[in-house]
């Protein structure tokens, strides 16, 4: 990435800069006359069109019809947000309004990532999405078994931060002190397995440790395995999907078609979103063909890990076209995934929310 920098004058990277941020404001393509009105640009017009050539050369501008002005490549974006990017700092409003909403809610990871999705969107204007990823290796880490009648009794377990219940029926009568029993033996040999580690020997020593009620081991074995099988324990949310209405890029019919299908689908983009492997600080900026997903090839989605006691355990991010406001996307972003995980590690509201997301330099 170095190299990418060092490809570029001083004065060719104040340019491009100039054309996104303008292309950004207004969604048209930027003349070098617009540029001549920039208040750090000091060259002439004829000067600002060489280097815009040379620019759209490198691969940094587009140029959608002759003699028209330039717009920005995907390349262009890509190196505006590695090295132009300035810092967005977020107003004392927002920032209030961001520890006050997170604050009212319970330590409880639904209901915060809840509220973080909603105040993503209605900060931004983008599409806003919260995840939380699939579960690679389902294990139980509580069991409670739970009488109901003399041949009813619900499973209950504790897989992550969900809780999953099963119904089991006896054809011999199930005392209370054999439900009791049996939460002991699971919880002493059951948890931290997968369902194919339930094997003969494991099975027959968790028999040996019921005695005479032996016979619901079989039934218990096999509700769990099932409801192992059922959970994967990932979720995708979404707030403010008709916000991309406004933006010409999702005009086309078709196009807004795939977009919502792949909304309603949502298997690609939890694939997506379960990778936490992102930059140094969890986040992650996919523009256009960066994104695995095909129809997402005109879109950028920024998102970011939320951590709970050092691990991930969701994300939260935006989706919007590639000509969205990456300063203040960013900076959202990085502020309520911050406050998210600051709220789920303290138990309460969080500490501190940082008014500054990541960027190029200090705006």
């Amino acid at each position: 990435m170095a190299d990418r920098n060092q490809e570029l004058s001083e004065r060719k990277k104040l340019i491009l800069k100039a054309v996104i941020d303008a292309h950004i404001k207004n969604g048209e393509p930027v003349g070098s006359k617009t540029l001549t009105r920039h208040e750090l640009i000091s060259c002439s017009s004829a000067t600002i069109r060489n280097e815009m050539a040379e620019l759209e050369n490198l691969g940094y501008l587009e140029q959608p019809h002759t003699s028209a002005g330039r717009i920005p490549s995907e390349a262009g974006y890509r190196f505006y947000v590695d090295w132009l990017l300035d810092r967005y700092n977020l107003t004392n409003a927002e920032i209030d309004e961001l520890r006050a909403n997170l604050s009212q809610k319970q330590a409880e990871l639904d209901s915060i990532m809840e509220t973080a999705v909603k105040l993503a969107a209605k900060l931004t204007n983008y599409t806003a999405l919260s995840v939380k990823p699939k579960i690679l290796r389902i294990t139980v880490s509580r069991y409670e078994i739970m009488r109901i009648d003399d041949y009813t009794c619900m499973l209950i377990m504790l897989i992550g931060s969900m809780v999953k219940t099963k119904y089991m029926h006896s054809d011999a009568p199930i005392p209370q002190q054999a439900a009791a029993q049996l939460s002991s033996v699971l919880n002493m040999t059951a948890t931290g397995i997968t369902a194919s580690e339930f094997n003969m020997p494991l099975i027959m020593k968790m028999e040996g440790a019921m005695g005479e009620y032996d016979y619901m081991v079989t039934p218990v074995v096999k509700a769990i395995c099932q409801a192992m099988s059922e959970f994967d324990g990932s979720d995708l949310k979404f707030e403010g999907v008709n916000r991309l209405l406004s933006y010409p890029e999702f005009y086309d019919v078709d196009r807004l078609r795939e977009i919502l299908a792949l909304f309603e689908k949502k298997d690609a983009l939890l694939d997506v979103l379960s990778d936490t492997n992102g930059s140094d600080d969890g986040l992650k900026i996919l523009i256009g063909r960066e994104n695995v997903v095909k129809v997402m090839d005109n879109s950028t989605l920024i998102f970011k890990s939320i951590i709970q006691n050092g691990t991930p355990v969701g994300a939260i991010g935006i989706i919007g076209p590639t000509r969205m406001d990456y300063r203040r996307v960013i900076a959202t972003v990085d502020s309520l995934a911050k406050g998210v995980s600051a709220a789920l590690d303290s138990g309460r509201g969080p500490k501190k929310i940082s008014g500054s997301g990541p960027g190029g330099k200090d705006g």
